[in-house]
């Protein structure tokens, strides 16, 4: 079973990192909603205190996520991922949506990748296998803010790369090739008896917010947030703003 940490009181709430990070992306987040809720942040396989697997898939994570929930004895939680974690969300809310209190997509999309987008990761696929993940980090995380941010926020991005150079080049490229076999993920949100929150970052590269607002009308019940000073890393980037739409979020489901 995946590593995972609990912190606060309340109403149970799964935070799923993403890709190219782990467990300590939701640092800024978590303080904020700990009084209003019970929150458990997996380490996906890999990184944190979780042993790597030589394949994952977004079905294979999400079972791991569901084995977290069943070993609290959770009947049912709000979930919110980031970016990959998002992907996982939604297999999982494909998997047992009776689970589903509430699902988050934080910077994420149920959107397969176009053929663009596999070809980029197939190109950060061989960059890593070449040079491995400190390097690649070093090269690809600013891409993840917002222009303007890049600059008064060089240290924060810097942190962010060096701290999770520890995740192996294996892990980093079993992540890449299960987020390229992963399928379209539209029925989940069409089919959704549970409210679904879009946070959204206006300048986001790797997630553009103009394609992910396609889905807003899916759910049944949306809230829709457009971080109007972000790009991939809202949580970072305007952690109060971000804050502030999941304790609403929280608070009306």
């Amino acid at each position: 079973m995946l590593h995972y940490d609990i912190f606060g009181e309340g109403q149970p709430l799964i935070l799923v990192h993403g890709f190219g990070e782990d467990h300590r992306i939701w640092q800024k987040t978590i303080p904020a909603l700990q009084k209003q809720a019970r929150i458990i942040v997996p380490h996906l396989p890999g990184t944190g205190k979780s042993k790597p697997e030589p394949t994952v898939s977004m079905d294979s994570m999400a079972d791991e996520l569901l084995a977290i929930a069943d070993q609290e004895k959770l009947s049912h939680f709000v979930l919110i991922g980031h970016s990959m974690g998002g992907y996982i969300s939604l297999a999982l809310a494909k998997k047992a949506p009776q689970r589903i209190k509430a699902l988050g997509l934080f910077h994420s999309t149920a959107f397969p990748d176009s053929e663009e987008k596999m070809q980029a990761r197939l190109k950060s696929i061989a960059f890593i296998e070449t040079h491995g993940t400190a390097a690649y980090l070093a090269t690809s995380t600013e891409n993840l803010f917002a222009m303007q941010n890049r600059q008064p926020m060089a240290a924060v991005i810097n942190e962010l790369a060096t701290s999770n150079s520890y995740i192996s080049k294996q892990t980093m490229v079993a992540f890449l090739r299960a987020m390229m076999g992963r399928p379209d993920r539209q029925d989940a949100l069409k089919t959704s008896a549970y409210p679904v929150l879009f946070l959204f970052g206006e300048f986001d590269q790797a997630v553009p917010y103009e394609q992910s607002l396609k889905l807003a009308h899916l759910p049944n019940i949306s809230y829709i947030h457009v971080l109007h000073q972000s790009g991939h890393m809202g949580m970072l980037e305007e952690p109060a703003t971000a804050n502030q739409y999941l304790k609403d979020f929280l608070d009306q489901v």
